[in-house]
């Protein structure tokens, strides 16, 4: 039976694209891509397919990729929809499997590395530190998709755990704004620009200063915002988790869940 795989493609750098993301490109007759996030530089040296079975969506609208899913099914293909980063955040497949369901039409979805997560191996940080903070809020400003409005970023703010904002780059002036109704005009903050794409640049700065930041970098797209006192490592090196203290070395380590 042919199979729809929703894959994550991680942010843009070839050698993070799983070993299962590329067992679904092989095997492909269709390649349905992202075009404006996912490079095809990311997945393009694992499929022998010709151009014109591999399709950028870019300009497409949901129907039109769903008909382009549909025909390739029909006649017997397995096809690669491939996403940016991990289809779970802004990935917009919900709406995609619900036309795959209507239809009968079997897929999967196959993780991948998200650029949040990309963001914190760039910047070398971990968004739990011990002491600090336990909890990470993914989120993003209001845009041509809107959020509830118990999710503004005022309100997120509130708890000044480690944010990721997505899709918000643009924005900034705002961002800082609702930012700063809770946290501190020194809280650090690190702009992650293209992670995993070769232009990538990380840029660590102050709440106070980030829109001044992202003006003066020229970055209006393909950023995270990341806020919280993880961001200023020197400020952390003297953290200390229970995992390895010596006091716990025996039945701690072995306990720990993720």
């Amino acid at each position: 039976m042919p199979l729809v795989s929703f894959i994550g493609a991680g942010p843009g750098d070839p050698e993070l694209l799983t070993l299962k993301a590329v067992a679904r490109i092989r095997r492909a007759g269709l390649i349905l891509y992202a075009g404006s996030l996912v490079p095809p530089e990311a997945f393009r040296p694992h499929t022998t397919l010709l151009e014109e079975r591999i399709l950028n969506s870019a300009s497409m609208t949901l129907e039109e990729t769903h008909g382009h899913i549909k025909a390739a099914v029909a006649r017997g293909e397995n096809v690669a929809r491939i996403h940016t980063g991990d289809p779970s955040l802004y990935g917009a497949i919900n709406e995609q499997m619900a036309l795959l369901d209507r239809d009968g039409i079997a897929y999967e979805v196959v993780p991948g590395i998200s650029s949040a997560m990309a963001a914190a191996a760039a910047l070398k940080i971990e968004y739990t530190s011990p002491g600090i903070t336990q909890t990470v809020i993914f989120t993003r400003m209001a845009g041509k998709t809107p959020v509830p409005e118990s999710e503004r970023l005022a309100a997120l703010a509130s708890h000044r755990a480690t944010m990721v904002i997505f899709l918000s780059a643009g924005k900034a002036k705002e961002v800082q704004t609702e930012l700063l109704a809770h946290y501190p005009p020194e809280t650090p903050v690190a702009v992650a620009y293209r992670v995993g794409w070769p232009e990538e640049a990380c840029h660590r700065t102050t709440l106070a200063r980030l829109a001044e930041t992202i003006q003066h970098k020229k970055i209006t797209r393909q950023a995270l915002i990341i806020v919280g006192k993880v961001v200023d490592r020197e400020a952390l090196r003297d953290a200390r988790s229970k995992l390895y203290d010596k006091t716990y070395a025996h039945g701690y380590r072995g306990s720990r869940h993720e």
